[in-house]
């Protein structure tokens, strides 16, 4: 019941940092350049300009395994020990490549990665029966919130058995360099 109250927190949280993004929100900074190009066509934008275009409304259904469309707006943190000071950075990504704004290690494959896979950052909930092999990893621990081709992600990532470390392999070009030794 706690974890649901907690997921039902963060997205209602990630919802209205979205809302504070939306059109006719008033904005501290100048307006962004406009382009002419077709809305399906990238656009490269400097650093922390804001675009007009609203962020897609995140979805309640996962997101689908398999190739995806490239797009993300996703927060990364990786936290190397408990006590470590953590990584954090941004990845954003349009039609798989990575825009100018993304403070990621390596952008190219992170994008790469979720254009070949939208669900990665979307994996289905163990079942309560799997096995999994007791063997620790170490103390590294990750943390991903945004939106991947259009809907919602929340998925926190650790070291801690042989099925996180599973799920932290799969996502590692998501999570970066900064990631551990696996």
């Amino acid at each position: 019941m706690r974890k649901q109250l907690s997921h039902a927190a963060l997205v209602l949280v990630a919802m209205a940092g979205l809302a504070a993004c939306a059109p006719g929100t008033p904005s501290p900074t100048a307006s962004a350049p406009t382009s002419t190009a077709s809305p399906s066509a990238p656009v490269a934008l400097p650093p922390d300009t804001e675009t007009k275009t609203p962020a897609p409304a995140p979805s309640a259904s996962p997101v689908p395994s398999g190739p995806g469309q490239g797009n993300a707006e996703l927060a990364i943190m990786v936290k190397p020990s408990e006590t470590g000071t953590p990584a954090n950075f941004t990845l954003v990504c349009l039609d798989g490549v990575p825009a100018a704004e993304s403070q990621h290690p390596d952008a190219i494959a992170a994008c790469a990665a979720l254009k070949g896979n939208a669900a990665l950052l979307s994996p289905a909930p163990r079942a309560t029966d799997q096995p999994c092999t007791q063997q620790y990893g170490g103390p590294q621990e990750a943390a991903v919130t945004g939106v991947v081709d259009g809907q919602a992600v929340e998925a926190t990532f650790n070291l801690r058995d042989g099925c996180e470390i599973a799920a932290w392999t799969a996502a590692k070009d998501v999570l970066g360099s900064t990631g551990g030794a696996v």
